[in-house]
């Protein structure tokens, strides 16, 4: 027998086997692609999480920035107060504002890119 001729051991693949393992780990991903009450409930529920996040984080905004004019009228002196030259309230509602705006759209970047990894994790994970 020469060097280059392969080896006559036949090796049994059995596609049928793969094809159920296969699709017994992917079952919430059909549940999705077929619209399934199951796969509906899993996109709700990101739904409602993404809109929750959205919400905690538009009322840190509103907080955060609301009450800032309701501090200067409640309370004048801090309205005349001066840094620098410039008046406190132009300070932080015309300078300051932005950064806050910038760190809290980034917070909702990340937290709504965890609950889309989540929403993945549980795609994938195998069923039990």
């Amino acid at each position: 027998m020469a060097a280059d001729q392969p080896s006559s051991a036949r090796t049994r693949v059995v596609l049928a086997e793969a094809a159920a393992r296969r699709a017994a780990t992917d079952r919430a991903g059909i549940d999705l692609t077929e619209q399934t009450p199951v796969g509906e409930a899993l996109v709700k529920g990101l739904v409602r999480a993404q809109l929750a996040l959205a919400l905690r984080l538009s009322l840190v905004v509103l907080t955060g920035l609301g009450t800032l004019p309701l501090l200067f009228v409640a309370a004048p002196g801090v309205g005349e107060f001066r840094v620098a030259g410039v008046p406190l309230p132009w300070l932080l509602l015309g300078l300051l504002s932005f950064p806050f705006l910038v760190g809290v759209g980034a917070l909702y970047v990340r937290w709504a890119e965890r609950n889309e990894q989540d929403f993945a994790s549980v795609i994938r994970r195998p069923e039990r």
